[in-house]
């Protein structure tokens, strides 16, 4: 009766072979007639019919034994009722192929298929209950089939309401059923007995079917004490393999205690389990029907017909589909007449439509087919539910209830005992759907709601393992780790609700297109049925409930439109499994009971007792040792856990995936600046992980970089608070803020351990010091783990993530100390020594830069190097800083000790622009590192020139150092770059060019002898004040800064004029000098400018007074230079009068000297009396010198 192909048609199931019976099938037999175990028949040209033997249990396949004519099958063969393999289970019970099925055949079918649930397959059913539905318009009998509805798929199995009522008078279960069911449908219920012809006809059946699998084909006949016992003992046989329900939850206890055992008392018996598409429906259906082959016929079904009654239209329906299911060519037909063998006849299964008698439509069996499961589909749409369909018998009228609406009004839901099976399906569908690897966003909804509806119909005092199970499932179908992008092109927007359709999309179904529902005769029956069929005969009309509610493939999935709406989802579910695990543990009474509503108080210590810094390092060295031990595996739990029990293996899954929700919402709390909040998040996640690592037995090195990824971020929100103490009560008030639901996981993590382990990274403190400490320990504690297994290989990204932020926070902590080093040194002003706390500071500083350079070395990231290189530079100049003295001022000399530490600061600068190796890698660094190289030779310069070391160097040295450290500041000061520098650097530039000017000219005016060095000196002084000049007029904010130099020009000229003789030398040297006195007009424009602008500003802001209206302008330094100006003017233009006039005297007359003469001794005049004039305002004093030395411009020395 099996074959090579319906074997090999698709391996069986894992567990399959469990069963007994499974043999496998020789290559050598006849073959059923498919290549691939399946075949097209077309009824009647009408239908498609395909059928495809997922499992057999048949043995090899025998030819039947054709019974000679008039064989009395009265008489029972020698081997009746004995158990033979070639008739399968119909072998041990008279009732033959038509064998009753078990109320759970549907599931132990599912179990072994569980990839089809839920899917592919639209109908998992008996064979049976699909002929039952099917003959439903020619059948005036009644139907009675659970429904369940499982993704897509629909689960039928028989409701035996007679066995159903016999066991509820014996335990009172179905007692609501029951006063239901008398109460709208039948009121005068009692159990009906078959008939004597019935077992007669089952009896005659038996022996035919035992007869024909006997070799000889002979009647041997048994004693007639077996005879006569045939009918009470198959009487017996029926009540025996009737209906066996379970009571509710009497499934096997290791159901709770492991769930791939829970299909144990639900199984597969059938011989056969088949998919078979009939038109467009898939069904996965289990047969037992006896196929016989061998010789011509390779396989046929064997019937047996009373020769007196005729085919009738229900028993060639009942032939055809068999014949189909089972992918059987042709039908063997024996007729008898009072149980005495007349012939046998062979009709092909496509003749079976049109034998007379027995005239019937393929086309409208399609129909029907179609008609009821679009019927069951538009109205069984609550997964988890059972429905229940009834047609009673005679009646026309087919309804559908809903049985969980219907218990759940009674007090008990867990009375009906399809809870169980259904729930332990929806898992089992669940699980294996996430199992697969290919699974894509898309049945993540699906999953959700399986698991949502299995949790539903749990009892969790029961069933701890499932619930915790399901939730952490839950938890997993949301990714933690990726942006928030959720895939709403297939999720309409009804998300959040827990079916699949929503009431609404229920309603919709009764419309008076379809005529699917109306009003039935009785309004009681509408109130209670979700769904009647008026008239059988309406299902025989093509499309008549065509489906307008095709179970969807995939459920929607929750839009979550935050990180912190999906963590709290996820965290929900962690929490409910947390719960099942802990309410699962026997030794609970053994714990201190606490209240989830009251937070547990931590053990904070006064950071005074710890030390700070120091107390860290004591913590910092427990914490790693508390690491290493990890390695080893050392195991321990508060709450008694057996490591390797179910609740051992969820809980550590369950508490990982809770500091992983953490994490993220700590991160996206970092992100929106909430660094109170996010550090309650962090903290709550190194808890779960703390408690994480007190149970694991075996550190995986995921973990540990889970890990690692905490104190980073961990040591970023201590880094932040530190930045941001102004705001520090907030983020105190957001820290010390707990859900309910946090404080419930904290409870069941306290369960297992102190959650101590990394209290010191997560304190919130409020000493600025003391946070940058623990965000560096942070760092350097991610840092140690990763030298742990070696995951900084593993994770190279990560590494040098780690690293940068271990150089950015050493030199935070270099900077803090640092600017505590100036503050002390400002504050200290009449010690002259260096106190030994600063002295503390700068090591600690300088020590902080090292092995932050050293971390960013180490991972080649030389801007940031060079950026920690310029700090150190900034310190030697603090330190250089320190060193000048506070002593009297005119005494005051440039110390060895300056000297040291600023040559110190130049190297620390150098190393920089090393580092960076040319502009073009970070313009911006280098353009700050320049600058700053040049003020640090600039500072030198300018203090060794105006507190020259004379007691211990010559001046010329001094003079030639100075001169050495200017140009070297002028080298690095870049004047041309367009930048927002720009202008500083052309200040800085004409400082230095007025400074050397200067300084030569100081060489000039103190020097003897040398006339070559002087000439040089006076080359030098002359070159330096022009590039000084040229660079101030570039700048609009330094008026006074180019009149100064004018001035020292002109004295320049003034000192030159006096080693002259000749009155031609001098004339000339003193109109070089008034021309310079001419140029300084600009300078007077850009002052008489401000101070307008400084006059005008009261006058529309009467508020402004106090403030300073020109900060660059100093109105004292001006009147100073102003009069300068003025004597020197006076002075030039009477020295000019004096030599124009003693050379008039001793020449003959010249127009051009008598102009020039002329106009100076005017211009001369009007000085004096401008000068005399004390009342005149310094605007008023600055137009007189505009208008002065315009007309000097215009007549003055220009001929000279």
């Amino acid at each position: 009766m099996g074959d090579s192909k319906e074997a090999g048609a698709e391996s069986p199931p894992a567990g399959a072979a469990a069963r007994g019976g499974l043999s496998l099938l020789s290559q050598g037999e006849s073959e059923e007639p498919s290549a691939q175990g399946s075949a097209l028949f077309l009824g009647g040209n009408e239908v498609k019919s395909r059928a495809v033997v997922k499992y057999s249990s048949a043995p090899p396949r025998t030819a039947f034994a054709r019974l000679e004519e008039k064989t009395d099958l009265k008489l029972p063969p020698a081997n009746w009722l004995r158990e033979s393999a070639k008739l399968g289970p119909a072998g041990t019970t008279i009732l033959g192929n038509s064998k009753k099925s078990k109320p759970f055949s549907s599931f132990g079918m599912a179990y072994d298929f569980i990839d089809s649930v839920g899917n592919d397959v639209d109908v998992v059913s008996d064979s049976e209950n699909i002929k039952k539905l099917l003959k439903i318009p020619y059948s005036k009998s009644h139907v009675s089939m659970a429904v369940h509805r499982i993704g897509r798929t629909l689960l039928l199995d028989e409701l035996d309401i007679q066995e159903l009522f016999m066991r509820s008078s014996q335990t009172g279960d179905w007692t609501w059923l029951k006063e239901f069911y008398q109460r709208l449908i039948d009121q005068k219920w009692q159990r009906k007995k078959k008939s004597k012809e019935h077992w007669y006809q089952k009896a005659i059946l038996s022996k035919f079917l035992y007869y024909s699998i006997n070799g000889d084909g002979a009647a041997q006949p048994v004693p007639s004490a077996a005879e006569q016992q045939g009918p009470s003992s198959s009487d017996q046989a029926t009540d025996s393999d009737g209906a066996s329900w379970p009571a509710p939850f009497e499934m096997p206890s290791s159901v709770s205690e492991d769930p791939s055992a829970s299909s144990q008392g639900l199984k597969n018996d059938f011989v056969r389990n088949i998919l078979w598409t009939f038109e467009d429906i898939h069904m996965l259906v289990g047969s037992n029907m006896p196929i016989f082959g061998g010789g011509r016929y390779p396989a046929v079904s064997l019937r047996l017909r009373d020769n007196n009654k005729p085919i009738n239209v229900l028993t060639g329906i009942d032939y055809w589909l068999d014949n189909l299911i089972c992918n059987v060519p042709e039908l063997v037909m024996c007729f008898h007449v009072n149980g005495i063998v007349q012939k046998y006849e062979m009709i092909k299964t496509e003749e079976i439509p049109n034998l007379e008698n027995s005239n019937f439509s393929t086309k409208v069996i399609k129909d029907i087919a179609q008609n009821i499961l679009s019927f069951l589909k538009s109205n069984c749409t609550k997964e988890g539910h059972t429905y229940w369909l009834f047609k009673a018998s005679g009646s026309d009228i087919v309804k559908l209830y809903d049985l969980t609406t219907l218990c759940e009004e009674t007090e008990d839901k867990y009375q009906n005992p399809f809870t169980m099976p259904v729930a332990i399906l929806l898992y089992k569908v669940a699980c294996n759907m996430m199992m697969k690897k290919n699974q894509n966003k898309k049945h993540y909804g699906t999953i959700r709601t399986l698991l949502l509806n299995c949790v539903k119909l749990l009892d969790k005092s029961r069933h701890p393992q499932i619930i915790a199970s399901a939730n952490y499932m839950l938890s997993e179908l949301f990714q933690l780790d990726e942006p928030k992008k959720e895939e709403s092109s297939e999720s309409p927007l009804n998300e959040n609700s827990d079916e699949s359709y929503s009431e609404e999309e229920e309603e919709l179904a009764d419309s008076d297109e379809n005529g699917s529902y109306g009003t039935g005769s009785d309004p009681s029956d509408d109130n209670k049925a979700v769904a009647i069929i008026k008239s059988v005969g309406e299902l025989s009309v093509p499309e008549k409930y065509k489906s307008i509610h095709q179970i969807r493939p995939s459920c929607t999935f929750p839009v979550c439109h935050d990180t912190e709406e999906r963590c709290r989802l996820v965290l929900s579910y962690v929490l409910e499994g947390l719960k099942s695990v802990d309410s699962s543990i026997k030794k609970e009474s053994d714990l201190p009971a606490a209240d989830p509503n009251t937070p547990i108080p931590l053990k904070y210590e006064d950071e005074s007792t710890r030390g700070g810094p120091e107390g860290l390092e004591k913590q910092m060295a427990l914490f790693l040792d508390k690491m290493g031990s990890l390695q080893k595996g050392n195991y321990s739990s508060q709450s008694g856990m057996i490591p390797g029990s179910w609740q051992h293996k969820m809980k550590l899954q369950l508490i990982l995936k809770s500091s992983k929700a953490y994490y993220v919402l700590s991160d996206a709390a970092m992100s929106l600046q909430k660094y109170g909040r996010a550090l309650r998040y962090i903290k709550l996640a190194l808890q779960s992980h703390d408690t994480y690592c007190c149970l694991c037995t075996n550190m995986l090195s995921e973990v540990l970089l889970f890990l690692s990824q905490y104190l980073t971020l961990c040591g970023d929100i201590q880094l932040m608070l530190a930045q941001n103490a102004n705001n520090r009560a907030a983020h105190l008030e957001e820290f010390n803020y707990q859900t309910k639901e946090d404080q419930e996981i904290l409870h069941s993590l306290h369960r297992e351990s102190p959650c101590q382990g990394f209290a010191w990274a997560t304190d919130l403190s409020t000493d600025l010091e003391s946070q940058l400490s623990v965000s560096c320990k942070c760092y350097e504690a991610a840092n140690e783990i990763l030298q742990f297994s070696d995951l900084k290989s593993q994770n190279p990204e990560h590494y040098v993530q780690v690293l940068k932020r271990m150089g950015n926070i050493r030199n935070e902590i270099g900077v803090f100390y640092m600017n505590q080093a100036a503050a002390l040194q400002s504050e200290r002003v009449v010690s002259k020594s260096v106190s030994t706390a600063e002295q503390q500071l700068w090591k600690k500083s300088f020590s902080c830069f090292e092995k932050g350079i050293h971390n960013f070395e180490s991972i080649d990231d030389a801007t940031n190097a060079a950026l920690l290189l310029c700090n150190t530079g900034r310190l030697m100049r603090i330190c250089a800083q320190a060193h000048c003295g506070a002593g009297d001022e005119f005494k005051r000399e440039f110390s060895p000790e300056e000297g040291l530490y600023y040559n110190k600061a130049v190297d620390y600068y150098l190393k920089a622009l090393r580092s960076l190796g040319t502009r073009d890698i970070h313009p911006a660094v280098w353009d700050s590192v320049n600058w700053e190289l040049s003020t640090t030779y600039f500072t030198m310069a300018t203090l060794q020139q105006d507190y020259a070391p004379l007691s211990r160097k010559a001046q010329e040295q001094i003079e030639k150092e100075v001169s050495e450290a200017m140009m070297k500041s002028l080298k690095h000061c870049d004047v041309d770059s367009v930048s927002a520098r720009q202008p500083l650097c052309q200040y800085r530039a004409a400082t230095i060019h007025h400074r050397l000017a200067s300084m030569y000219h100081s060489c000039l005016r103190n020097q003897v002898g040398d006339e070559h060095l002087r000439k040089q000196h006076r080359v030098l002084a002359d070159l330096h004040y022009s590039k000084a000049v040229k660079l101030f007029q570039l700048l609009k904010d330094a008026p006074c800064e180019l009149l100064r130099v004018q001035l020292e020009r002109v004295a320049f000229a003034e000192f030159q004029m006096t080693s002259q003789n000749s009155n031609v030398g001098k004339l000339k040297t003193l109109s070089g000098a008034l021309d310079i006195m001419v140029r300084t007009k600009h300078a007077f424009q850009l002052i008489r400018k401000e101070l307008v602008e400084e006059f005008d500003q009261p006058k529309s802001d009467e508020s402004a007074p106090a403030a300073d209206p020109s900060p660059g302008l100093s109105r004292e330094e001006v009147i100073k230079l102003l009069s300068i100006f003025e004597s020197r003017l006076s002075f030039l233009l009477l020295q000019s009068i004096k030599l124009l006039s003693s050379t008039k005297k001793k020449k003959s007359s010249n127009t051009e000297e008598d102009v020039v003469l002329k106009t100076n001794k005017q211009i001369y005049s009007q000085l004096l009396r401008a000068t005399a004039n004390r009342n005149s305002t310094l605007l008023e004093r600055i137009d007189v010198l505009i208008q002065l030395l315009d007309q000097l411009a215009r007549g003055g020395s220009g001929g000279q």
